[in-house]
């Protein structure tokens, strides 16, 4: 017979065969190490054998426990809605826009909605809601509960010049690909001033 010994009898399953058969009677017994469990069954009989459970001691195999920091909403985290606080908060964030050619910054608050702007990279990025909505906003109302709204407002420094000439500057940059794909123009007909 072959014997194996495991640390948890919890467990402890078949592993072992028996070169003999035994009885087909199923009997439960326990010991001072653990209880008998079945191992294989084969040809209507059902064979048992010792399960036995050791407890070692090292410091090696000890548990420790382990205690995680987990974000929640608690009064003492919670910050007031102040510019201060919200440039605070953004701070936290900004190093991520910045690390891809954009940032961001306070524009204004109005009541319980705080505007912010997104600039460079960030202001004209197709993927700027979702900065918005599932960084920004959320870190902003984890942070300040008071806010009920975060908008984005369009950066106006970096836009160009309604004219003629920044009008043709961006057709130029579309037309390569009107001609390549599918042979067609485009002009500017006329501007017309609001």
């Amino acid at each position: 017979m072959m014997q194996a010994m495991v640390f948890n009898p919890t467990y402890c399953r078949a592993q072992q065969t028996l070169d003999s058969p035994s009885s087909s009677r199923p009997s439960k017994s326990s010991s001072f190490f653990g209880t008998r469990v079945s191992l294989k069954r084969g040809r209507n009989q059902l064979r048992r054998i010792p399960c036995r459970s050791v407890r070692i001691r090292s410091p090696v195999l000890k548990r420790r426990l382990v205690v995680k920091a987990v974000a929640t909403p608690d009064s003492a985290l919670e910050l007031p809605l102040t510019a201060e606080n919200v440039d605070r908060v953004l701070d936290e964030v900004r190093p991520y826009l910045i690390a891809d050619g954009g940032n961001v910054a306070l524009h204004e608050i109005d009541g319980n909605v705080v505007r912010l702007k997104l600039q460079g990279a960030c202001g004209s990025c197709p993927s700027s809601v979702m900065t918005m909505k599932m960084g920004i906003e959320r870190r902003l109302m984890e942070k300040i509960p008071e806010i009920v709204a975060v908008e984005p407002i369009a950066d106006e420094e970096t836009g160009l010049e309604l004219n003629e000439e920044n009008i043709e500057k961006v057709l130029e940059e579309i037309r390569p690909y009107l001609v390549g794909a599918a042979g067609g123009s485009l002009e500017l007909v006329q501007l017309k001033s609001q």
